[in-house]
């Protein structure tokens, strides 16, 4: 996928994910985050993407915090969710191509690093959004799956911040089933090393995680259940993953 091609599933993302919330009211909870009603998502979403708005627009080339949520609630919260997703979808197709800013992880480009982050980001609320409505989620395209179990296996696992820790080396292998794509991570004390493709023999990993690209980006997320993926080998792996892979 390419850079517009981000922009574009932001856009298309973020206003399912509106819809959704609009439907299901700022009281409902979201199942898929514990604790959180759709007031809560749609704040958090909606500070993350000014934030992103403000490395794009402003070229900050040092990390800034995010601003404090808003003291906004039902239509006036949806109201402010809807303009902050539209100005970062507009700040992204604004920008040059050679945009300098601050990044968290290694990307073509930070053009490249906001569209596709905010992207994700926002697919994944879009759920949540959906999750609290109880209706089926959306169906994601299998490349744009992919690609989020790439981003989150080598972008966000890559980072010292990774809590997926092992006290003897292990192999995880996650395998797309509809794509023909894998992704073999070393586990040890460090953080995971992640490469692409099966890495060695078909039973070199101690543990296998299979299936659809979304049902394992959603998986991994956790979103859903390890039972909507295959798993064979050690499943202790896969409740070490469920345990300690939230993104912090």
């Amino acid at each position: 996928m390419n850079t517009a091609d981000f922009i574009e599933s932001l856009d298309t993302q973020g206003q399912l994910l509106a819809a959704a919330a609009e439907k299901a009211g700022p009281d409902a909870e979201v199942p898929t985050c514990p604790g959180w009603q759709v007031r809560d998502l749609l704040r958090h979403t909606g500070v993350v993407h000014r934030w992103a708005t403000a490395f794009v627009t402003a070229g900050h080339t040092e990390f800034h915090p995010e601003p404090s949520e808003p003291d906004l609630d039902g239509e006036a919260l949806l109201a402010w969710f809807r303009e902050g997703h539209t100005l970062l979808v507009a700040a992204l197709r604004a920008a040059p191509e050679d945009l300098d800013c601050w990044t968290f992880f290694a990307a073509p480009s930070p053009l490249a690093f906001w569209a596709r982050r905010q992207a994700h980001e926002t697919a994944i609320h879009r759920v949540d959004a959906e999750a609290a409505l109880g209706t089926a989620f959306t169906a994601l395209p299998v490349e744009f799956a992919a690609d989020g179990v790439d981003e989150l296996l080598r972008g966000f696992h890559a980072r010292d911040r990774s809590r997926v820790r092992t006290g003897e080396p292990r192999v995880l292998r996650i395998r797309a089933t509809d794509c023909e794509q894998a992704w073999t991570v070393r586990l040890s004390e460090r953080p995971p090393r992640t490469g692409l493709g099966m890495d060695g023999s078909p039973h070199a990993a101690d543990c296998e995680l299979s299936g659809p690209a979304e049902r394992l980006y959603l998986t991994l997320w956790n979103r859903l259940p390890h039972s909507a993926i295959a798993v064979s080998g050690d499943e202790a792996l896969a409740r070490l993953w469920r345990e300690t892979s939230q993104v912090v």
